[in-house]
């Protein structure tokens, strides 16, 4: 096993763990992972302490969110570094916003601004989510595992298939197959 790999499999069980309120878990967690969310929210602010409150309430959602965590659609430490990066441009929506509070100028928030969603691409995003996550559904439980490891994971096809000790042609066929199942349930989605 990679160190990439315990790593998430260490994640995993932590979150599981926090899912069920269990505070010494979120400590470890947070202690794991919080120097690099840190640095995510830092690129992000540019102000170590907006970062700080960044980090701060990426990690109240995280306790309240964890039992939502689901493995197949992301790696652990991917979906708090969205978690971590989306409470940051909240922080930079705010300050644009020019609420009394707000502590980036506004030059430090233009960078950013004309990138980040709106409501409607976030809506869009959301129900794009749901769509794949239920059409990921639909496929075998192996062929949606080899999907994600090579998508979610950023795996080869044949570092998939060294982990899921498949030869790598049965790998590739079930990634192919499996992704042209997936279009096809995401078409008669959209046009329904």
């Amino acid at each position: 096993m990679s160190e990439e790999t315990d790593q998430d499999d260490r994640l995993y069980h932590l979150l599981a763990a926090v899912a069920l309120q269990d505070r010494k878990a979120f400590r470890a967690l947070y202690d794991a992972t919080s120097a690099k969310l840190f640095g995510v929210a830092l690129r992000v602010l540019r102000k170590d302490e907006l970062a700080e409150d960044a980090v701060q309430d990426a990690f109240v959602a995280i306790w309240h969110a964890a039992s939502g965590y689901q493995p197949h659609l992301a790696a652990p430490l991917t979906w708090m570094v969205t978690i971590v990066r989306n409470k940051a441009l909240d922080i930079l929506r705010r300050a644009r916003a020019g609420g009394a509070d707000a502590q980036v100028e506004p030059d430090d928030a233009d960078g950013l601004a004309d990138t980040a969603a709106g409501p409607y691409e976030l809506a869009q995003a959301s129900r794009d989510a749901r769509a794949l996550a239920d059409c990921m559904d639909t496929l075998a439980g192996r062929q949606r595992q080899a999907i994600g490891m090579a998508y979610l994971h950023d795996l080869s096809h044949s570092e998939v298939a060294g982990r899921l000790g498949l030869p790598i042609g049965t790998v590739k066929t079930w990634i192919r197959r499996g992704l042209e199942r997936l279009r096809e349930c995401l078409a008669k989605r959209e046009a329904a």
